[in-house]
């Protein structure tokens, strides 16, 4: 940082910072097996940053924390991860990151298939790079995570990522998502360890009817899921497949998300293997699974989000209720200085982490 300030001449130099906290309480019941159990997680996240911004916000370098701490009577069971990052964006849209950067930066998170709640609860930053390239009529991401460091008895792990939505014609549009997941072996060979592959791929198409209805908001989405997994000890691919709906809706202060799978189990790994190499949530572990948010936003504008949540799991193995109440606080150098203008904090609505 005290480099930038020194070099000359550009043209603007600006000291930039970031607040970003959230707090969850998610109860968790229902669950009728070891990968769905029932727990409760309940803990707050803070994140500061700060940085420098040079030419207009054409280079950033950022530092600072994630302090993830339980709400337990002492200071046991918290975790503090760094954050350091250098940030790239030019007038055509393309954005570079490398370090370690916030998972947020994203345009969108991983469906949960391909990413859980319990790791974005775990895992707020990427350890890596990422490119974006970010339109008015679409976007395309793609990150790669280092997740793990292969130590004498730590396996090696990285995870491969790619989002993308188009607008194509109409209120049609076309995307998908693909995430490829390494699990190599530790140093010291244990025995029975084997390099583990883990690849999904999830062509969408949506239509977004967000104009045609009294709602605010209306997306409906469908596409496939290929699921590869092998084991090269065995050297053979495992490759269920199946079909995938979402829909999402808003109205004022309620939202309704949908998500209805069927096909074959996308996770024959996961009892072997878990978290470390399937990313995803292991409801997908069932032939037909069906997800229902109903969402209160209590609070929602520019800097807050509040909510309340119920969720329901319906699987042929599993079943599950949660309830959940999460806020987000987020404000920056920019905000900060726009808090003058016209409607200040309450214009927009600030994307929920949870």
């Amino acid at each position: 940082m005290t480099l930038l300030l020194f070099i000359a001449p550009v043209k603007a130099q600006e000291v930039i910072w970031s607040i970003d906290e959230s707090s969850l309480i998610n109860n968790r019941e229902g669950g009728d097996d070891r990968s769905t159990p029932d727990q409760t997680f309940v803990f707050t996240r803070l994140a500061p940053e700060v940085g420098i911004s040079v030419n207009d916000g054409e280079h950033v370098l950022k530092g600072g924390i994630v302090w993830y701490q339980p709400m337990i009577d002492n200071l046991s069971g918290y975790k503090v991860l760094p954050t350091l990052y250098y940030r790239y964006q030019d007038s055509n849209g393309w954005h570079v990151t490398a370090g370690l950067m916030p998972r947020a930066l994203m345009v969108e998170r991983m469906p949960r298939y391909m990413w859980s709640d319990s790791l974005n609860y775990v895992q707020p930053n990427m350890r890596g790079v990422m490119t974006q390239l970010i339109k008015t009529a679409g976007y395309a991401e793609l990150a790669i995570d280092w997740r793990q460091m292969q130590t004498e008895n730590q396996r090696e792990a990285f995870t491969a990522m790619l989002n993308t939505d188009w607008h194509i014609a109409g209120k049609v549009s076309l995307g998908g998502h693909m995430q490829y997941s390494h699990l190599a072996m530790s140093r010291a060979h244990i025995e029975g360890e084997h390099v583990n592959d883990d690849l999904i791929i999830n062509p969408m198409v949506s239509l977004n009817l967000s104009h045609s209805t009294i709602l605010d908001s209306l997306r409906l989405s469908v596409g496939s899921i290929i699921a590869m997994q092998r084991d090269r000890g065995i050297n053979q691919w495992e490759k269920p497949a199946g079909m995938i709906a979402t829909a999402t809706a808003r109205w004022r202060w309620l939202q309704l998300d949908e998500t209805f799978y069927t096909g074959e189990r996308l996770m024959p790994l996961y009892p072997r293997y878990g978290s470390e190499l399937v990313l995803g949530d292991p409801y997908y572990n069932n032939k037909t699974y069906s997800r229902t948010d109903l969402i209160f936003h209590i609070v929602s504008n520019r800097i807050v989000d509040l909510t309340g949540s119920l969720t329901f799991h319906a699987a042929e193995n599993a079943t599950g209720v949660w309830q959940q109440i999460a806020c987000r606080f987020y404000i920056d150098s920019d905000i900060w200085k726009r808090r003058h203008d016209g409607r200040g904090f309450k214009d927009g609505h600030l994307p929920s982490l949870f």
